[in-house]
């Protein structure tokens, strides 16, 4: 059976995060969608929310399963028996640093294969980044995210607004 991880934050879940996920759990027989916490990075959402979220995504893909994790993924690869790491590419960009950490993984295990998928045309220009200010700055997120991740996405900025609203009041 191979089994690959696609390891990512995944703060928030976007339609390209979508694509590879759909994309990579055709090519092998288990998936496994690593939601990865890294305090460094101050997520939106926190790592119970995003894992929840992700799951929400996958339901009805009987191949792919969420877990949780910290430390090194390539850790996280063998911990769960995989063979194989997917990330997904958008640009010159993504590729420099997938380039770099793969190294950096080859180097650490050199027993797990990557697998880059190019991310689907209509998903190059989304990143977890753009999403938040666009739903930050009320923007409209149809087709850049699934729709329970844009309603969660409403309810976390009109929460904070309000809070910084009711701040500039006092």
């Amino acid at each position: 059976m191979t089994l690959a991880v696609y390891p990512g934050t995944f703060d928030p879940l976007t339609c390209g995060h979508m694509d590879i996920i759909v994309r990579a759990s055709a090519l092998v027989d288990k998936l496994i969608v690593g939601v990865y916490e890294h305090p460094a990075k101050q997520p939106l959402f926190s790592l119970e929310q995003r894992v929840k979220l992700v799951e929400e995504a996958i339901t009805g893909m009987s191949n792919v399963h969420v877990k949780a994790f910290t430390g090194l993924a390539v850790d996280f690869v063998h911990a769960v028996g995989g063979k194989a790491m997917i990330r997904g590419l958008r640009a010159n960009s993504d590729f420099e640093r997938e380039f770099e950490m793969a190294l950096m993984n080859r180097k650490l295990a050199p027993d797990i294969e990557l697998l880059c998928l190019m991310t689907s045309s209509q998903y190059q220009f989304l990143s977890s980044t753009l999403i938040k200010e666009v739903s930050k700055l009320g923007g409209c997120l149809e087709g850049m995210v699934p729709d329970h991740v844009a309603v969660a996405l409403k309810e976390k900025f009109s929460t904070s607004n309000g809070l910084a609203m009711n701040k500039n009041k006092l």
